[in-house]
C-alpha cells in the first residue's frame, strides 16, 4: 500500500467503525445481527487498520485537512511512524477483542445490544482519531469523545450503585486530566518566541502541532507545558497518585471493555506523553526525566504490591496495569534523561523498550481480561476465593490464560520478557552520567525494576494457580463451561501476538526504529557512536540474536531458548518413560491424609499473599478482624485500602462539600440578604478606590 494512500485508508476505516456503530443503533434489538455480523465486521476493520499502520511505518509523514470542525478551525490529521505504531497496536488488539465480543455479549445483559455496539465502535474510532490528530482542537474533540464513550461503556450496568460511582470517578479524573492537556496545548501555542519563518502564519493555524513544533520555549514555559502534559496524560494512564479511578472502573466495565481500556486506551496517554515530550517540545531537560522516572518507579511498585493482595480477578489485573504503566513511565524518564545529555543510543534503547512494552501490554493484558470474562460467564464469580480447578472444565481458557500470565510475569520466551529485559539493559549498561545524583539513582532504580518484575511473577502465579489449579472451591464450578468458538478465536489471536512478539524481537525492533529516528534522530539499529556501519548491519540482519548493546555484553536468542526448553522437556519425558516407567514397585504409600483432603485444605488467595502483605504492610491501610481461639463464632476478615484515598481524595471531597454548603448558605433566596451582599461589596469597592 503506497504512502499516499495510507492516511486515506486509515480515515476510511475509522469511518467504517462509525458506520458499524450507527448500524448497531438502528438494529438496536436485532441481537443476532449485532453479535454475529457487526462485531466481526469491526474485527475485520481493526485488522485492516493494523495492516495500513504496518505499511506506514518508516514512510514519510502524511498530512491532511478534513472538512470538519468550525469554519476557521478545521481538523488537521497526520500519519507518521509514531501514530502508526500505536494504530498498529489499536488495530491488532481490536481485531481480537471485537471477535471475542461476538461470542461474549449475552442477550438481556446490561444496556441494549445496539447501544453497546455503537458506544464500542465510537470508542474505537475516537482512539484512532486521537492518534491521527495534528492539532489541539481535533485532539481534544477526539480525547473527550473517547472519555465519554468509555464512561458509558463502564456504566453499562448502571442500575448497580457501585458501578455508577466507579463511572463518575473515572469521568471526573478524566476531565481534570483533559483540562491540564488543554492548558498544555495553550502553553505550547503561546508564551514563546516564534521562529521568524512563522511570522506570516495566520492566527487560526496557530493551534496546529506544526506551529507548536516550531516554537522555542524558554525553560519556564517548556517546563510548564511538560508538567501539565504529565498530569493530564498521567491521569488517563493511572500514574500515581492519579490512579484511583483505574481499579474501580476496570472491574465495573464488561470484560471486553476492560480489555480495551487497559490494553489500548491507557496507551493513548503514553502516545500523548511521547508526542508532547519528544515531538512538540523543542528541548528536554534532565530533571524532567528524573521526576518521571521516580513517579514511574513509585507507580510500578505500588501497582504490583496492591495487585498481590487482591481477591477480585479484575481488580488484580487493574492494579497490574498500574504496575505496567509505571514501567512505561520509567522508560520515558530514562529516555528523557539520556537525550538531555546527548546519549542518543541509550535514549533509543529506553524508548524502544517503552514502545515494545506498549505492544506487549496491549496483547497480554487484553488476553488476561478476556479470560476473566470467560471465567465470569462460566462461573458467575470474580472472587478468587470461590474459584479453583477450572483447568478441567475450561481447558482452552486455562491454557491461553497461562500464556498471558507467563507474558505478564516477564518470563522468556514470551513477549513480556523482551521489553522488560531491554529496559533493564538501559539501566545496567548506563555509562557514567555527568551528574552525581543521577548516577546514584540509576542502580537503585534498576533494583526497583527487578523487584517489580519478581513481584509481577508472584502475582501471576497467584492469579493462575488460584483460578485454574487445585480443586474447585464451590460445587457449582463442576458445571462451568469452556469459552465459545468466537471467544476462543479472539483469545487465540491475542495469544498468538504474545508468541510472535516474544520470538521475533529483532524484526519488531527494526520497525520500532522508525519511531526512535523520528523522535530522537537516532535508532537502535543504525550506525552511531557505539557501532560501525558493518556491526549495525550484522546486528539487524541476525534475526536469531537480540543484541541491544553489544554481543560481548548482552544477547538473547528467544527461538534457541524455546527450542532448548522443548528439547529438555522431551529428553526428560523419554528418560522417565523408558528408564523408570517399567521399574515401578507397588507398595502402600504414605498418603499424607489424602483421603481427607477437601478444597478447604488448599491455599486460598488471601493465604497465598499473606507473607507479602506482612512484608509490605506500610503500603496498605489495613482493617482486619482476626479471630482468636476463644471466639464462639470466629470470623476472619481483612480489608486492604489505599492510603491515597485518605491522604488526598477524601480531604478534597470534604473541602468541596464544605464549599458547596457555604454557597448553599449564601443562596438563601431572600432579596434582603442579596441586597446586603451588594451593599457590603459596594462599601468594600469604595474603600479600595479611596485607598
Amino acid at each position: 500500500m503506497s504512502n499516499l494512500l495510507s492516511l486515506d485508508w486509515a480515515l476510511v476505516l475509522i469511518v467504517s467503525w462509525l458506520v458499524i456503530g450507527v448500524a448497531g443503533l438502528l438494529l438496536s434489538h436485532r441481537f443476532f445481527l449485532i453479535s454475529r455480523v457487526l462485531f466481526p465486521l469491526g474485527a475485520i476493520v481493526g485488522l485492516a487498520l493494523a495492516c495500513v499502520a504496518f505499511g506506514a511505518l518508516g514512510n514519510a509523514a502524511e498530512e491532511a485537512v478534513l472538512p470538519l470542525g468550525l469554519p476557521d478551525l478545521p481538523f488537521h490529521v497526520r500519519l507518521d511512524s509514531l501514530s502508526a505504531v500505536f494504530l498498529l497496536l489499536l488495530g491488532g488488539a481490536a481485531a481480537g477483542i471485537s471477535i471475542y465480543c461476538a461470542g461474549y455479549f449475552r442477550k438481556g445483559e446490561g444496556a441494549a445490544p445496539g447501544l453497546q455496539c455503537m458506544l464500542y465502535h465510537v470508542f474505537l474510532a475516537s482512539m484512532a482519531m486521537v492518534l491521527l490528530a495534528d492539532d489541539a482542537y481535533a485532539f481534544m474533540v477526539a480525547w473527550e469523545t473517547m472519555a465519554l464513550s468509555s464512561f458509558f461503556l463502564v456504566t453499562t450496568d448502571h442500575l448497580i450503585p457501585e458501578i455508577r460511582r466507579a463511572g463518575y470517578l473515572y469521568l471526573l479524573i478524566a476531565h481534570v486530566g483533559a483540562i491540564c492537556i488543554l492548558l498544555c496545548f495553550g502553553v505550547l501555542h503561546g508564551g514563546s518566541e516564534a521562529n521568524s519563518n512563522l511570522t506570516q502564519v495566520s492566527n487560526y493555524a496557530n493551534y496546529t502541532f506544526t506551529h507548536m513544533r516550531a516554537q522555542q520555549h524558554n525553560t519556564l514555559w517548556a517546563s510548564a507545558a511538560f508538567f501539565l502534559a504529565l498530569f493530564g496524560f498521567g491521569a488517563k494512564a493511572g500514574l500515581l497518585p492519579l490512579h484511583v479511578w483505574l481499579p474501580e472502573a476496570h472491574p465495573a466495565a464488561p470484560s471486553p471493555v476492560s480489555a480495551m481500556m487497559s490494553g489500548v486506551m491507557l496507551k493513548t496517554a503514553i502516545y500523548g506523553m511521547l508526542r508532547v515530550s519528544f515531538d512538540l517540545l523543542y528541548t528536554q531537560l534532565w530533571w524532567w526525566g528524573v521526576i518521571v522516572l521516580s513517579l514511574g518507579l513509585a507507580s510500578a511498585l505500588f501497582g504490583v504490591v496492591f495487585s498481590a493482595v487482591q481477591n477480585d480477578m479484575k481488580r488484580l489485573l487493574a492494579y497490574s496495569s498500574i504496575e505496567n504503566i509505571g514501567l512505561l513511565f520509567v522508560g520515558i524518564g530514562l529516555a528523557l534523561t539520556f537525550k538531555s545529555f546527548g546519549m542518543m543510543t541509550l535514549a533509543a534503547l529506553a524508548l524502544t523498550a517503552v514502545l515494545y512494552h506498549c505492544l506487549n501490554h496491549a496483547a497480554f493484558k487484553s488476553l488476561l481480561f478476556l479470560c476473566t470474562g470467560s471465567v465470569l460467564h462460566a462461573t458467575g464469580s470474580r472472587n478468587l476465593g470461590k474459584l479453583g480447578g477450572l483447568i478441567h472444565q475450561m481447558p482452552w481458557v486455562a491454557w491461553l490464560a497461562l500464556l498471558g500470565a507467563i507474558s505478564s510475569a516477564g518470563l522468556p520466551p514470551l513477549n513480556g520478557f523482551v521489553s522488560e529485559w531491554l529496559l533493564l539493559q538501559a539501566f545496567l549498561f548506563t555509562p557514567g552520567l555527568p551528574h552525581a545524583y543521577i548516577n546514584m539513582l540509576v542502580p537503585v532504580a534498576a533494583a526497583a525494576v527487578a523487584l517489580t518484575a519478581a513481584l509481577a511473577g508472584f502475582v501471576m502465579v497467584k492469579f493462575f494457580g488460584v483460578v485454574f489449579l487445585g480443586r474447585p472451591r464451590e460445587e457449582s464450578l463442576s458445571q462451568a463451561h469452556d469459552a465459545s468458538l468466537l471467544e476462543r478465536i479472539g483469545l487465540s489471536w491475542l495469544g498468538a501476538i504474545c508468541v510472535v512478539l516474544g520470538l521475533f524481537p529483532v524484526y519488531v525492533i527494526e520497525k520500532i526504529d522508525n519511531v526512535t529516528r523520528l523522535l530522537l534522530g537516532a535508532g537502535l539499529y543504525e550506525a552511531n557512536e557505539m557501532y560501525s556501519t558493518a556491526e549495525t548491519a550484522a546486528r539487524a540482519s541476525n534475526w536469531l540474536m537480540l543484541t541491544p548493546i553489544h554481543p560481548d555484553r548482552a544477547s538473547y536468542m528467544p527461538v534457541v531458548f524455546l527450542l532448548g526448553i522443548l528439547v529438555i522437556v522431551a529428553i526428560v519425558f523419554l528418560l522417565v518413560r523408558n528408564l523408570w516407567h517399567n521399574k515401578e514397585r507397588v507398595s502402600g504409600a504414605w498418603d499424607c491424609g489424602f483421603p481427607l483432603q477437601t478444597a478447604r485444605m488448599q491455599d486460598t488467595a488471601e493465604g497465598f499473599s499473606q507473607p507479602l502483605r506482612q512484608v509490605f504492610e506500610p503500603f496498605y491501610r489495613l482493617q482486619s478482624d482476626i479471630p482468636t481461639s476463644f471466639d464462639k463464632s470466629p470470623r476472619y476478615r481483612v480489608i486492604v485500602e489505599d492510603h491515597f484515598w485518605y491522604w488526598i481524595y477524601l480531604p478534597i471531597g470534604r473541602t468541596a462539600d464544605f464549599g458547596a454548603k457555604l454557597v448553599a448558605f449564601l443562596q438563601q433566596g431572600r432579596i434582603s440578604v442579596y441586597l446586603l451582599y451588594s451593599f457590603i461589596t459596594l462599601v468594600i469597592l469604595l474603600f479600595l478606590i479611596r485607598g
